[in-house]
């Protein structure tokens, strides 16, 4: 059992532990009370002890920069004393156990006002809160969150099966609830019930314009401008959608301010990886000084409300998709194709990531399968050429060819 060499736990010699895997430190002065040390670098304050001919108790007491060393030493005190007095330990503070301990729903909006909207862009508050009121708040809600068991979660993830993403969002989401809990110090560790549901097999979707679906594709948006229900900002929104493989937030939301023609750039303050410089096309450029700008309004992509971007781009695009006989076919998709055009042009992974604004490689890898299937072809045609010649040499050379 590892000890710290005649010293006390303090706040100096916690902030100086480090490990290659997970290790418990015992406290020289107060025997039982020790802090578990993770090679990422969190560290737990836990205690040991036993009643007289009983096994021992391991107890969490919290995490350190939750706890100080100080608070969790006295509270370790008082664990052991209950300990061997042969009493609950009752870790939690008294305030949690008057009250039953804090439900879901407790948890749930902690961590929304302490993390989510305080690190997250809107779209993923916005996706976040949906999922909890939605999904874990009519199932969970009302529950003590140390009650909650993982055939609950399980039965939960089930019921959405006929949705895998959705069902596997909803239990990420509830871990991650669990998981700030237990680091703030609200819930005992390994508390988290989600730690052991097997999660539904999603199916990537992959799919790509061929070059036929691009030239019927751009006929249709030379011709759409007139169709009712789709407008010419929303032409001019899914043209530069093909144009620049940007995400669709990204062109709905780019101002003028973050537009330069002379230079062909767009300069986005914000975007899913943080600020981002995209380098535009003479095509692009020209969509762009074809658009009005609209006074008063900021947007490139003007809306209906004054001074608000265009919101809905679904329901044009799927009147554009049907004129056009693209079947299955979402916006994001867009994005996709124009990644494989330029795998196809011969651009490297590393190349497209810079192109499409990721933040790691790892993305970008999703298309590894279509660089193989560029080079696959590159090897057939290379092998063709030579054949053709090769077999012509050939036969020229056979007895009787001249025949």
């Amino acid at each position: 059992m590892a000890r710290l060499r005649n010293r006390t736990i303090s706040r100096k010699t916690v902030a100086s532990l480090e490990t290659d895997r997970d290790t418990t430190f015992w406290d020289r002065d107060l025997p039982g009370f020790g802090v578990r040390v993770h090679p990422s670098g969190r560290k737990v304050y836990v205690v040991q002890s036993r009643a007289r001919g009983a096994a021992a108790t391991r107890v969490t007491l919290g995490v350190h920069g939750v706890l100080t060393p100080e608070e969790a030493r006295r509270r370790a005190a008082l664990v052991i004393a209950r300990i061997k007095a042969g009493e609950d330990p009752v870790p939690e503070p008294p305030a949690v156990r008057l009250a039953g301990g804090p439900t879901v729903a407790d948890l749930a909006e902690l961590y929304v006002a302490e993390h989510v909207e305080v690190r997250c862009k809107p779209s993923t508050i916005e996706t976040f809160r949906s999922v909890v009121r939605k999904h874990i708040i009519p199932a969970l809600g009302d529950r003590p969150a140390l009650a909650v068991s993982l055939r609950e979660v399980t039965d939960l993830h089930h019921r959405l099966s006929d949705r895998p993403a959705a069902a596997n969002r909803t239990v990420e989401f509830l871990s991650r609830i669990y998981g700030a809990a237990e680091d703030r110090g609200r819930i005992p560790e390994g508390s988290n019930p989600c730690r052991l549901v097997v999660r539904h097999r999603q199916r990537r979707r992959e799919r790509f314009l061929t070059d036929a679906e691009f030239r019927r594709l751009g006929t249709v948006l030379d011709e759409a401008e007139g169709c009712e229900g789709v407008s010419a900002n929303a032409v001019a929104a899914m043209r530069l959608l093909l144009l620049t493989g940007c995400r669709k937030g990204e062109i709905l939301n780019l101002r003028w301010d973050e537009v330069d023609m002379d230079v062909g750039e767009l300069r986005l303050s914000d975007s899913k990886t943080g600020p981002r410089t995209i380098v535009l096309s003479p095509e692009a450029v020209a969509v762009l000084s074809r658009i009005p700008r609209v006074k008063g309004n900021p947007h490139v992509i003007p809306g209906r409300v004054s001074g608000r971007p265009l919101r809905n781009l679904n329901g044009p695009w799927a009147i554009v998709c049907a004129r056009a006989g693209l079947e299955d076919m979402r916006i994001h998709d867009m994005r996709h194709s124009y990644a494989s055009r330029a795998l196809a042009l011969g651009e490297s992974l590393p190349m497209i990531g810079r192109l499409l604004g990721h933040s790691e490689l790892e993305t970008t890898a999703r298309y590894a399968h279509l660089a193989q299937d560029s080079v696959r072809d590159a090897a057939v045609r290379v092998s063709d050429s030579i054949a053709a010649d090769f077999l012509v040499d050939c036969q020229a050379a056979e007895p009787g060819a001249a025949d």
